[in-house]
């Protein structure tokens, strides 16, 4: 149901539309036709409510066949016919396929209802270096870096060794499902493009959002934000640095550091994170 608009005197408040899963079902149902219907962060809505009947439809075994016939373990739902407003049952055709994507750790959300997630074939997603690597054209990984980049591929190997280092300690401080994912280093343009000056802007500006991302996770636990980035006990050139100060007699510690990342501080912040740290 969705409201009318443009109605005149008399005519409902509301009118009977063809929803998402309705329009990709119908077009699955054709001859030689199929769907794909993607659903991005489907734990952020009501997902149990918003599929009410069609919960145990949408399981591979209790759609219609291949050739829209119905079988013995087909499962049909009541649905409202957008035609006649009449209460049909309705059956998931087979070319019928759904995605759906979602971030298990975000904690702003309740989990799904686990009967619900039983009805989806579960892939995870793990951040790959060797992407990362592969995407900046990083071969010698093992090669010392300098004090100061003269060239691109130095900021790409210093970035991929941070982010490599960095998911290891979000693993070891809140776990595996907090890693960062290697996309947010990877822009629409070819890196190896770029000229120095242009590395610089384009990994600045993405390892703000990294360093957002950490702060998220270790909210509340400054040590953790400082371990994750090397700035416990870190090299003496990471731009930022752990202190201990006092609130109301109470311990307190403070991230010393620049609020914006500049061409300046991704170096020695990049190799500073990349360093090996313990086992």
């Amino acid at each position: 149901m969705a409201p009318a608009t443009a109605k005149k005197a008399g005519e409902p408040d509301f009118r009977i539309v063809e929803g998402t899963l309705y329009r990709a079902s119908e077009h699955a149902k054709k001859s030689d036709g199929a769907s794909l219907l993607i659903i991005d962060e489907i734990n952020r809505g009501p997902a149990v409510q918003i599929f009410g009947g069609a919960i145990v439809a949408i399981e591979a075994d209790k759609r219609l066949a291949m050739n829209g016939s119905e079988q013995s373990a087909t499962q049909k739902f009541e649905l409202l016919d957008p035609t006649t407003g009449d209460i049909k049952e309705y059956a998931l055709p087979h070319d019928l396929y759904i995605i759906a994507a979602m971030n298990q750790a975000d904690a702003s959300v309740e989990p799904l209802d686990v009967a619900f997630l039983r009805r989806w074939e579960p892939l995870r997603l793990a951040p790959d270096s060797k992407v990362l690597e592969a995407y900046f054209g990083v071969i010698d990984k093992a090669d010392p870096l300098p004090d100061t980049p003269t060239e691109p591929k130095h900021l790409y190997q210093a970035a991929c060794r941070a982010f490599t280092a960095l998911n290891r300690q979000i693993t070891l401080g809140r776990g595996p499902e907090f890693q960062i994912g290697h996309g947010i280093l990877m822009p629409g343009q070819d890196p190896k493009r770029f000229s120095l000056d242009e590395a610089k802007a384009f990994l600045a500006s993405a390892w703000s959002k990294v360093l957002a991302h950490v702060e998220e996770v270790f909210f509340g636990d400054m040590r953790g934000v400082a371990a994750a980035i090397n700035a416990l006990d870190g090299p003496a050139y990471n731009p930022y640095k752990l202190t201990e100060t006092t609130f109301a007699d109470e311990l307190r510690f403070v991230l010393d550091g620049p609020r914006t990342i500049t061409s300046d501080t991704l170096y020695p912040m990049l190799r500073a994170i990349g360093l090996p740290r313990g086992p």
